[in-house]
């Protein structure tokens, strides 16, 4: 059984952690496991029991057997539940967030403020949405009238990327949920620990066993899941190359699809612009959870009259960023998730340097002191970057920003809109015109105006293109758990056709 309440740090090791099924741990069949590692130091955490066919099959026939009690509750008891279970994560926030921590890299100063309490937002969101949920009537006089419901789809797999694991659990299981549907949910083998106490949570707050399950492991568990016959939708949040692996195998027996994909999101900075609220912005779009947020703005664009000044103070900000121990409370940008990932970053980082682009700063790699053993690189900027250039067009997913110029408006949303991505965007000006016009214009799923990655519940998130499929969080979210019945009444007679 995994540990309950313990007081992480980054040299914890944790018990070996279990798939979660039909409201409890249980061992898998095989004896196989994996190994997740805390970034900070590159060393084992704890090993996971992988979750293979047998395992996987279990927690779908588990929800699939929750589905029919689950679907029949009451909307407002699904609301209540979930209500309890947003509030014992707000009570557990510093428990859940130092998990986080330890998993990921992320630092402490951001998953005790975001990570839990934005996802607990999220699931309190949708228990007050599950009693909104109605379908309409439609009059047919003389003699007949149709009702329009809509209804829960059934099993849902939830597939979490590992940037923001319990987040996206909760991001995706809160709407899922509200609606009626049960999933099986697999976070990423990166970052497997804390959708388990998702679960516990869940099952502390009243949620039937098997509405919620966890299975863990990588490519071949995910792939057992995504392709089960019982599964009614699928929901990723990850890579491009990911999302199309995933659309394929469900379009085998068209299985609904929800794809939160990858970004490379512009901010355009037009000469009226407050020169500081544009540098912060730009500067959390980037380094903020070290670069690795799908929706950072890493192409930066910035008007001719006042591009020399902007980069020259962004260097002077991006130089003072803390890089250090994640659960330092003043680290400000802790490392990079993964050797893998941190292999990437730093191909890029190389490619960066090599190029014509001016470095400004950064992309250095921490080899020396305390943190010579975590996978840390310092915040980079290139200035006087072009479009073409092979950092700035793919997602890099590190915190490694362009800085491009541009002369006007017109130039300026065309080469923002080049790309086969459109997740994000943001303008920032003080004219509202141009601001309103250049919104409508961007071809992104989410624009900022003067702001952000700013997410409340309330509002859909998803992208255009080919960074995604459908959209998480708000009302609509709804349209993408549920499904439309008509159900069609005559009154009166069948006339005599023949």
């Amino acid at each position: 059984m995994p540990a309950a309440h313990v007081k992480y740090s980054g040299s914890t090791t944790l018990p070996t952690q279990q798939n979660y099924i039909g409201g409890r741990y249980v061992n898998n069949q095989s004896g196989a496991t994996f190994v997740t590692c805390h970034p900070g130091n590159d060393q084992a955490i704890c090993e996971v029991e992988t979750a293979g066919e047998a395992e996987v099959n279990a927690a779908v026939a588990a929800a699939k057997a929750a589905f029919e009690g689950w679907s029949a509750t009451r909307a407002v008891e699904r609301g209540n539940i979930l209500r309890r279970a947003a509030k014992l994560l707000r009570e557990r926030n510093d428990e859940i967030a130092a998990l986080e921590t330890l998993d990921t890299g992320k630092p402490i100063a951001e998953t005790v403020v975001v990570d839990v309490a934005t996802g607990a937002d999220v699931i309190e969101y949708f228990a007050g949405v599950a009693q909104t949920i109605h379908g309409q009537h439609i009059d047919l006089p003389p003699a007949a009238f149709a009702m329009i419901r809509r209804e829960p789809l059934g099993v849902v797999a939830g597939i979490g990327a590992w940037n923001y694991p319990i987040q996206i659990a909760m991001w995706k299981s809160g709407p899922a949920l509200a609606c009626g549907n049960t999933m099986v949910f697999k976070p990423a083998e990166q970052t497997p620990l804390t959708a388990l106490k998702l679960a516990e949570i869940y099952t502390e707050a009243g949620m039937p066993p098997g509405v919620f399950n966890v299975v863990q492991g990588a490519a071949a568990t995910g792939k057992a899941l995504i392709s089960h016959t019982d599964v009614a939708k699928v929901t990723l949040t990850g890579s491009v190359e990911t999302g199309k692996v995933v659309m394929a195998s469900a379009a085998s027996d068209l299985k609904k699809v929800t794809l939160e994909l990858g970004g490379k999101s512009p901010i355009l900075i037009f000469d009226d612009a407050s020169l500081d609220n544009a540098l912060n912005a730009a500067l959390v779009a980037n380094f903020y959870s070290t670069g690795q947020v799908c929706s950072n703005g890493t192409r930066v664009f910035v008007q001719d009259g006042i591009y020399d000044t902007f980069v020259d103070r962004l260097a002077e900000r991006a130089k003072a960023i803390r890089v250090g121990d994640p659960f330092d409370p003043q680290t400000q940008m802790g490392p990079l998730v993964s050797r893998e990932h941190y292999d990437k970053v730093c191909r890029y980082m190389a490619i960066a340097k090599k190029s014509k682009a001016r470095h400004v700063c950064g992309g250095e790699i921490i080899s020396k002191g305390p943190l010579a053993k975590g996978l840390y690189v310092t915040p980079a900027i290139f200035a006087d970057c072009s479009d073409d250039m092979e950092f700035v067009r793919e997602e890099v997913f590190g915190p490694l920003m362009s800085v491009l110029s541009f002369k006007d408006e017109d130039e300026a949303i065309a080469r923002a809109n080049a790309t086969h991505f459109g997740l994000a965007g943001a303008v920032f000006t003080r004219d509202f015109a141009r601001a309103h016009r250049v919104a409508t214009l961007l071809q992104a799923g989410i624009v900022w105006i003067n702001d952000y990655n700013i997410t409340p519940p309330e509002v859909p998130f998803g992208g255009y293109k080919q960074s995604g499929v459908g959209r998480e969080n708000g009302l609509q979210a709804i349209e993408h758990y549920t499904q439309v019945k008509t159900i069609y009444a005559n009154l009166g007679d069948v006339a005599a056709t023949y």
